[in-house]
């Protein structure tokens, strides 16, 4: 089970990872019905960016799978996002579910760099942690 241990210690990892990296980042963990357990914005992360971290942690648990997955069935079909009829619904990179044992338990969600880095630090937190991710 997701905990308020388990969420911190995954924001911790991947502010740790960003510092060593010599990046910032605002990150996002919640929980598998999508409500946040804790996020934080590096100084001189954008707003905009703490937002969607959100967004992207949310649409990853909400929809069991990565964020970005949503982002390509969009450009696949011709829909958009606003199908989902979910403000808080992305199609960026960078938001993973977050399993244990088999069950999506939440989704962390990363932003502040390139879609593709932003989705590679979010592998890197969670394999980190043995916690998975499709």
């Amino acid at each position: 089970m997701l905990n308020h241990k388990i969420a911190h210690q995954l924001l911790n990892k991947a502010e740790q990872i960003a510092t060593q990296k010599n990046v910032t980042i605002a990150v996002s963990v919640c929980d598998t019905h999508g409500e946040l357990l804790t996020f934080s914005r590096m100084d001189r992360v954008s707003v905009q960016a703490g937002l969607l971290a959100q967004n992207k942690a949310y649409t990853s648990a909400r929809d069991r799978q990565p964020s970005g997955n949503l982002g390509a069935w969009a450009r696949e079909t011709g829909k958009q996002l606003s199908y989902w009829t979910d403000p808080k619904i992305t199609g960026f990179m960078g938001g993973l579910p977050i399993e244990q044992d088999g069950a999506v338990v939440g989704g962390i969600g990363i932003s502040g760099l390139s879609e593709s880095d932003d989705e590679a630090l979010a592998k890197q937190v969670l394999s980190h942690l043995s916690l998975t991710s499709d």
